[in-house]
């Protein structure tokens, strides 16, 4: 079965995860499911209650990813819980009838939709499962996963190595940055590598839990979770010892002493074990630390055994909310404007306008008891007329010019940060060279304009000797060619 995080496809299935988005910052993961094989739940089957009512999991499956659900009327208290009847039965029925409840069960009652009551039911994606999951760790969040994926150069094929999986937020967005096929549709070959993640954990609760996170979420053959510490037992599949290498392109390290697991991160480990780098490639470090003296050790271990390119980054995300600033009376009652004078000539103009309306409602006034006068507007009628016309006018002249002239563009930025943030020490390993590789690649891609040094080598001063030698023998050669053609001139 394709995983929701990868192939979500046009609608909700049965046994798969689905996000319930209540608000935009409340979002309810659940497996869909009829019935509840841990809890027997009500007669519409397995339902999930949230403060905005209850919604029977037959009212989620087979909706289109998106779709607003009703909340349905369910009762929530005893009478509304399927109950467990324990009859007197016979030993010889007893096995019949169990098996006959296993494989017929009672199907939902139909939902009645409540009179309020909403959700939305969405696809899972990283981002939405790293703001909805269970915290067991410290989360790695979207701003900071998403940079460390670019650094490491994450791409389709490539193999990842996770030290310290935690509550799995990196390790769902890892595995779509890798994603290049599964395993049972196509083997890989040498031109097509599938992509694969290899997370371990110190842990072992948390490490049975992302297991079991991983299988529910279609994930298995793609993540492989391995309960081990690495400190000791570095990072091969399978044995310790004698384990297959994983042959990774890109390391994430979110541990407390990253410097302790570097070691086994080498070409040639010294205990004669094999590499857990890939061979073809240069491989690409992140460590994940919330203190500088940790960065610092971890540099100075990454120097020693031969790591190019180190650099430390902090990232701190701040929103930035951009707004145009529209300034002027004659954007009066218009959503988002500063309805205030732009200019001393406007303020004058807006004073003029009402002298005017007042001394003409003073003069309808007068004129009041003239019963052949039609009956005028009061003023504030006149206002409401003037007002209307002038937002109209403000509106067409808000279309009429372009966008750079409507207005200043404002940026604001946040006070405070929301989000926490490490620092990220990355670090890159160049695949070993050997002189075979060079030979290898002068056979295959020779070239014409070197030329290979023939004897022992000179120094500049011999070179520049030589040169002039040679430019004083090509002169003289030229006037030898020029005395003849004198002679034969004159003759």
């Amino acid at each position: 079965m394709p995983s929701p995080f990868l192939n979500p496809g046009a609608q909700s299935q049965l046994d798969s995860l689905a996000l319930l988005q209540l608000r935009r910052d409340q979002t309810i993961p659940t497996i869909l499911q009829l019935h509840d094989e841990k809890n027997p739940g009500y007669k519409e089957g397995k339902v999930t209650n949230t403060r905005f009512g209850s919604f029977p999991h037959s009212t989620l499956c087979h909706q289109p990813w998106g779709s607003q659900i009703i909340a349905s009327k369910v009762d929530t208290g005893s009478r509304g819980r399927m109950q467990n009847k324990k009859l007197k039965r016979k030993a010889d029925e007893l096995d019949s009838s169990t098996q006959a409840e296993d494989g017929n069960k009672p199907s939902p009652q139909t939902a009645v939709a409540a009179s309020s009551g909403f959700l939305h039911l969405l696809y899972p994606t990283p981002e939405l499962w790293t703001a909805s999951l269970p915290h067991r760790t410290q989360v790695v969040y979207t701003p900071d996963y998403s940079y460390i994926l670019h650094r490491l150069r994450a791409r389709p094929g490539s193999t990842v190595i996770e030290a310290g999986a935690g509550s799995g937020s990196f390790t769902h967005a890892s595995v779509r940055a890798v994603f290049n096929g599964y395993p049972s549709d196509d083997q890989a070959t040498k031109k097509r590598r599938l992509g694969k993640v290899c997370s371990f954990e110190f842990h072992a609760q948390r490490a049975e839990k992302v297991r079991e996170e991983v299988k529910e979420h279609g994930l298995d053959g793609l993540v492989e979770v391995t309960h081990r510490d690495v400190y000791e037992d570095g990072f091969l599949l399978g044995d310790p010892k004698t384990g297959k290498s994983p042959k990774a392109n890109a390391i994430f390290l979110d541990l407390p002493a990253p410097w302790l697991a570097v070691k086994h991160l080498v070409r040639n480990p010294p205990t004669g074990e094999e590499s857990p780098l890939d061979p073809s490639s240069p491989v690409y470090l992140c460590t994940f630390s919330p203190c500088l003296e940790q960065v610092q050790r971890t540099v100075s271990t990454l120097r020693q055994l031969g790591w190019l390119g180190i650099s430390m980054v902090e990232v701190n995300n701040r929103r930035i909310d951009v707004k145009r600033e529209r300034i002027g009376l004659e954007y009066e009652n218009i959503r988002g404007t500063i309805v205030f004078p732009k200019s001393v000539d406007e303020a004058v103009e807006r004073t003029r306008a009402l002298e005017e309306r007042s001394q003409k409602f003073r003069e309808s006034q007068n004129q009041s008891d003239d019963e052949s006068t039609p009956a005028l507007k009061t003023e504030n009628e006149g206002n409401e007329d003037d007002t209307a016309n002038t937002n109209m006018s403000a509106r067409s002249r808000e279309y009429e010019l372009p966008g750079y002239k409507q207005g200043r563009v404002l940026t604001r930025s946040e006070m405070e940060l929301k989000n926490h943030t490490s620092y990220l020490v990355f670090a890159v390993l160049p695949r070993e060279w050997t002189e075979v590789d060079e030979q290898r690649c002068r056979d295959k891609w020779p070239s014409n304009r070197v030329q290979e040094p023939q004897g022992p080598s000179k120094s500049k001063k011999q070179i520049k000797k030589e040169a002039k030698e040679q430019r004083n023998k090509e002169k003289q050669q030229k006037e030898g060619q020029g005395q003849p053609e004198t002679e034969s001139q004159k003759e």
